[in-house]
């Protein structure tokens, strides 16, 4: 069985994007948020293995809707999507709990890579 995955990017066009790195290759891509809030909403309803969430987003931002899952599934495997330069808030991510994080633009093996190393923690 396939891992199920949930996407969290206020951009179409990147979630689009990982969204078609992890069909790709094999992951269920069960659900799309375009905001932190969306995606708490979201992972309640959807019950996801993993999700990958972009740190800058309007109404709620990646580190507090990170939190927000963490708070109440401590076992949530998250891993955080970035602009290059937003290195402290990757820091800050980690240490928040999240299980690795992926640099914008996306780079397919790397997005592979880091996706079944968390499905497998």
């Amino acid at each position: 069985m396939s891992a199920k995955v949930l996407v969290v990017d206020d951009a179409a066009f990147m979630r689009m994007m990982i969204k078609d790195i992890l069909t790709k290759n094999g992951y269920d891509v069960v659900g799309e948020a375009e905001n932190g809030a969306d995606a708490v909403a979201k992972y309640r309803e959807l019950t996801p293995d993993l999700v990958t969430l972009d740190i800058t987003m309007p109404e709620m931002d990646g580190l507090a809707a990170l939190k927000e899952i963490r708070s109440f599934d401590s076992n949530a495997k998250i891993i955080m999507c970035s602009a290059m330069g937003q290195q402290a808030m990757v820091i800050d991510a980690i240490q928040a709990g999240a299980k690795d994080f992926i640099v914008k633009p996306f780079n397919a093996e790397r997005v592979i890579e880091a996706v079944s190393k968390t499905v497998a923690q």
